[in-house]
C-alpha cells in the first residue's frame, strides 16, 4: 500500500463560488503514480465544500439558486448575532454539502462518470484563498 498527499491552492470570489478542480485532482492522482485506491479530497475551512456537479452553465446558475431556497442570506442566523461576521447562512450550506468527497480510481483514472466533475464550492460572503488536501491511498 502507498499513500500520497498534496495541498491544491485556489483563490475565491466567495458568494457560492463554484470551481472546477478535476483537472488539479486527476493530475495528483497521476504524479501519485498509485494505479488503484482511493482519493480523498477535503477542504480546510468551515464555509467550503467539495462536491460532483455537471460543471454546465444551467447548474452553475441553478446550484446558487438552490442554495439560497435552503440556506437564505436574509435569514436570522445566530452565529451572525454573535460574531457579526455576516456568514451564518456560508457555515449552514457548507455543512450540509460537506467539506470533503472520496473518489475511487482504477489504472490511475477517476472513476467519474462521463458529465461528473469535481467542485469546491465557497459559501462563504468575501473572497478566500483555500487549501484543498488530497490523500491518496492504494496500491
Amino acid at each position: 500500500m502507498s499513500i500520497h498527499h498534496e495541498r491544491i491552492s485556489i483563490e475565491t470570489k466567495g458568494d457560492c463560488d463554484i470551481i472546477d478542480i478535476t483537472k488539479s485532482v486527476e493530475n495528483t492522482v497521476k504524479k501519485s503514480k498509485i494505479q488503484t485506491g482511493i482519493c480523498t479530497i477535503f477542504c480546510t475551512g468551515s464555509t467550503g465544500s467539495i462536491t460532483t456537479i455537471e460543471f454546465e452553465g444551467g447548474l452553475l446558475e441553478d446550484f446558487p439558486v438552490a442554495m439560497e431556497r435552503i440556506a437564505p442570506k436574509n435569514a436570522v442566523y445566530q452565529h451572525h448575532l454573535r460574531w457579526h461576521d455576516g456568514n451564518g447562512h456560508s457555515h449552514i450550506r457548507a455543512s450540509i454539502l460537506g467539506p470533503s468527497l472520496t473518489i475511487p480510481f482504477l489504472k490511475g483514472k477517476l472513476t467519474l462518470g462521463t458529465w461528473q466533475q469535481i467542485v469546491f464550492v465557497d459559501f462563504d460572503n468575501r473572497p478566500r484563498s483555500r487549501q484543498l488536501e488530497v490523500m491518496i491511498i492504494g496500491d
